[in-house]
């Protein structure tokens, strides 16, 4: 070990016993990749800009380390966000933001990629990089080296990051990786600039690179023209996995050494989501629905059971009992999965598609609460929002539930919704009401038995979805309607917990703002 490695090892140690959880920092976890330097021409660090736990919970981030880890040459390795105790003392100590595998600070990386799951880190994305050694404004990174690069749902909108990121890979992750990753292999060969090197990126299908489009603005301070440079396409056109058959699965995850929020193996359904509700972002940006066959779908399970030893499995997608083979996938799953002591979870199941059958198949290896999300009150509403649910439908799914031995129900809403009213917030209080009724006609039979957490988001307007222009209403007007709820909830089995309307606000400004308000994250900053 070099003296310098030393004084580093010394200094972490020493930090590691005063901070929370240490284990999210030190890496060594069973299945992680480790390579040899000299043998690698590109490394790349996929940071994730929240905390180890939300880092390791994320299925896409596991596919594309495993995506990349695979091709010879390439050294991917995690980066995640430090929590403030940790922040504190790296800083402190001049320690800089380093990856998990090797612990090489961040400026030892060609390629630093984050992956864009909430508006609200984008700040974070600002920290890591400064806390890593690296410039953060993208004009002030002018060597091919350090390159900044962005994917994941909220790069659908990636004007706020303009001015801190180099390019953005629109679409699926898997379709465009490599494709990117060839380029700056060559370009690094062959000596190119760092503005040889975008212009070329930009001709590759799903690639946005902001610095190559000029934006300008009426006197009201509304856009009016964004004008491509260099060549780079008026029109950018996310990229699609067309067969998720064939595309790249991971035999074996890293297996965290800490408790993470989700903490078990998972398996990928489909991507996109057949129903179209006017207020969700996932279900239109992952258009069109393509799915993967039963056969497939057992073999990715098994591997990575077999090789992860997770004692529990999910089955992930928007809307998981949508998936058409769904009953004879978890008659299959329950064969391999019961004898082995290992729990199946159905996460996302609407309640217009929960059956007996269902139920009774999932309580073998597992119980717990329902979880379902009619996110509106009154028919009138979901069907504004598209939402194609019945309050019979959800009422008579309870029934079921219950009468097979649930007690426990989770209910999701949003208040603030186009053209909502009172009324509708009052139906929310009042849905509550007639499940606790089925509950007592099917459950126990017992008030108290009955456990029913209830929660409401402050609804936030997301782009490329049917309400991508519609008014949020103010913070105000939204605790108004928060207490008007509550003073409608007289039960005591319902926990009711909303979301903070300053965060709410916030996201919906990052959401949907231009590359103006860059400026905002910079200041806070």
């Amino acid at each position: 070990m070099k003296v310098e490695e030393y004084v580093l090892h010394k200094k972490m140690e020493a930090i590691l016993s005063r901070v929370q959880k240490p284990a999210r920092y030190v890496g060594g976890e069973w299945g992680s990749v480790m390579k040899d330097k000299k043998n690698v021409d590109l490394r790349f660090a996929f940071c994730f800009p929240d905390t180890y736990e939300v880092a390791m919970s994320h299925l896409g981030s596991r596919i594309l380390y495993g995506l990349l880890n695979d091709q010879k040459g390439i050294w991917c390795e995690r980066v995640c966000a430090p929590w403030i105790d940790m922040e504190a003392e790296m800083r402190e100590a001049g320690l800089p933001l380093y990856g998990l595998e090797s612990g090489d600070p961040l400026s030892d990386f060609d390629i630093i990629a984050f992956t864009l799951q909430y508006e609200l880190s984008f700040s974070n994305i600002l920290n890591m990089l400064d806390l890593g050694g690296i410039p953060v404004l993208a004009k002030d990174r002018t060597e091919l080296k350090h390159i900044v690069a962005c994917g994941g749902p909220c790069a659908y909108n990636p004007e706020p990051l303009a001015d801190f990121v180099d390019l953005f890979m629109i679409g699926d992750g898997e379709e465009i990786m490599l494709e990117f990753t060839d380029l700056y292999r060559k370009a690094k060969r062959e000596g190119w600039s760092k503005q040889e090197f975008l212009i070329a990126a930009a001709q590759i299908e799903g690639m946005y690179v902001p610095s190559l489009y000029e934006v300008k603005y009426h006197e009201d301070g509304t856009i009016e023209s964004v004008t491509p440079t260099h060549g780079a396409p008026a029109l950018v056109q996310k990229r699609i996995v067309k067969d998720l058959d064939t595309m790249y699965y991971p035999e074996s995850f890293v297996v965290p050494s800490t408790d993470i929020v989700f903490d078990r193996a998972m398996i990928e359904l489909f991507r996109g989501c057949p129903r179209g509700c006017r207020f969700c972002q996932a279900g239109h940006t992952y258009r069109p629905l393509r799915t993967k066959s039963k056969e497939v779908l057992l073999k990715q399970a098994q591997a990575v059971l077999k090789n992860s030893g997770y004692e529990e499995i999910s089955l992930s997608s928007l809307s998981t009992s949508d998936y058409g083979e769904l009953s004879g996938l978890t008659e299959c799953m329950l064969d391999y999965c019961e004898p082995r002591h290992i729990s199946l979870s159905l996460p996302s199941l609407r309640a217009d598609s929960f059956s007996a059958e269902l139920m009774e198949r999932v309580q073998k290896t597992r119980k717990s609460g329902l979880t379902f999300a009619p996110e509106a009150g009154t028919q009138r509403l979901r069907d504004a929002i598209n939402k194609n649910v019945t309050e019979e439908e959800i009422l008579s799914t309870c029934a079921t539930a219950f009468s097979g031995g649930w007690n426990s129900v989770k209910l999701y809403f949003m208040l603030g919704l186009p053209t909502e009213t009172d009324e509708d917030v009052v139906g929310i209080a009042e849905l509550v009401y007639k499940i606790l009724q089925v509950w007592r006609e099917n459950g126990s039979g017992k008030k108290r038995g009955l456990s029913i957490n209830l929660a409401t988001a402050y609804f936030v307007p997301k782009p490329f979805t049917p309400f991508q222009w519609a008014a949020q209403i103010t913070p105000e007007e939204y605790l108004r309607r928060v207490h008007l709820l509550q003073a409608n909830l007289h039960a005591k089995c319902v926990d009711y917990r909303y979301h903070e309307s300053d965060l709410s606000r916030l996201e919906a400004v990052m959401a949907r703002g231009d590359r103006r308000v860059g400026q905002a994250l910079l200041e806070a900053h």
